[in-house]
């Protein structure tokens, strides 16, 4: 199970989705692609940033285009600064999918 938020991003009013249980486990990714598969997903570009222990990958789909971000540390988000309408579509197919959990968050908390 993959527990995550659906939550702004810090001092932003961008949303993101913030993977924070299970992203470590390497069938994140696959179970991720796997759970959208209804938009249609397709990486278009994958960024190793190995500075910062990160990968960035480009996901393209029905939805639009957004980023999947996951780091050494166990933690991934899928970010959409210029389509958040398709962020939301990710967070309800999410929300219905039985490997996903999402956790209510208290938007104050990233002011």
């Amino acid at each position: 199970m993959y527990q995550y938020y659906f939550r702004p991003g810090y001092q932003s009013e961008e949303l993101l989705i913030d993977v924070f249980g299970g992203a470590e486990k390497e069938s994140f990714f696959p179970d991720f692609m796997e759970a959208i598969k209804e938009i249609n997903p397709k990486m278009i570009d994958i960024l190793d940033l190995w500075m910062n222990d990160e990968v960035l990958m480009t996901i393209d789909s029905d939805a639009g285009t957004f980023t999947v971000s996951k780091d050494i540390w166990g933690f991934a988000f899928i970010m959409a600064d210029n389509n958040q309408e398709g962020l939301h579509r990710i967070n309800s197919i999410l929300e219905k999918a039985q490997q996903f959990e999402k956790v209510d968050v208290d938007f104050e908390n990233y002011k």
